[in-house]
């Protein structure tokens, strides 16, 4: 991940001039980069999807509500967190904004702490939820390079079985064996057992194992 794409983007919507202007100088204080919008429209057709951080979204806006550009963005796959921010707040809005997947919800006039702290943690999960990203995607690449017999050594060696037994299973001589599993050790990049078999269950997991 690059240095760019980890330096944090707020995307502060709100139609409020005078509410963009003094959260983003508050959210600025902690050294996070703000682009305001006033267009929720020109927002969702323009703003960064690729980039690290996260969205700070005005229930109540004219044209489109932040209700439905929240929609919108979880239906895109967004996965910059929410924040929803609003100043006619209902417990039956605040239970849609979670339901729709919002991070978090906030009642105008906004608490500094709260809402930076949200943020905060906000990007910090997001960090590290696009590293785990990253950290798969490598891992499927380089599964993707494997043959189909080191897939299936790699299948019983995840089940728990020896090299003698895997022979026997395959009708391989345990040099082979030892053969596709050092190949494995090395293609996968995995420096212990443990690993290697974590690596497995994640592909698994994603339905990307290759195995019957």
């Amino acid at each position: 991940m690059s240095t760019d794409t980890l330096s944090p983007t707020i995307h502060l919507i709100d139609d409020d001039q005078a509410v963009r202007e003094s959260l983003a100088l508050l959210i600025g204080t902690v050294g996070l980069r703000v682009q305001p919008w006033s267009d929720p429209q020109l927002f969702l057709t323009q703003f960064d999807r690729e980039a690290i951080g996260a969205i700070v979204l005005d229930v109540r806006m004219p044209g489109i509500s932040g209700l439905s550009v929240l929609d919108t963005l979880m239906a895109q796959g967004v996965d910059q967190p929410v924040i929803m921010l609003t100043g006619h707040g209902t417990v039956a809005i605040c239970r849609r904004a979670f339901k729709a997947g919002a991070a978090e919800f906030l009642e105008k006039p906004v608490n500094d702490e709260a809402l930076l702290e949200a943020l905060q943690n906000g990007v910090r999960q997001h960090v590290r939820s696009r590293q785990r990203h990253q950290a798969d995607r490598a891992v499927r690449e380089r599964f993707a390079q494997l043959s189909e017999r080191e897939r299936e050594v790699l299948g019983l060696i995840a089940e728990g079985l020896t090299n003698k037994e895997i022979g026997r299973a395959l009708g391989l001589s345990p040099r082979t064996v030892e053969t596709h599993r050092a190949n494995l050790f090395a293609k996968l990049q995995a420096p212990s057992l443990a690993q290697l078999i974590r690596h497995y269950a994640a592909l698994v997991d994603a339905g990307d194992s290759g195995t019957a």
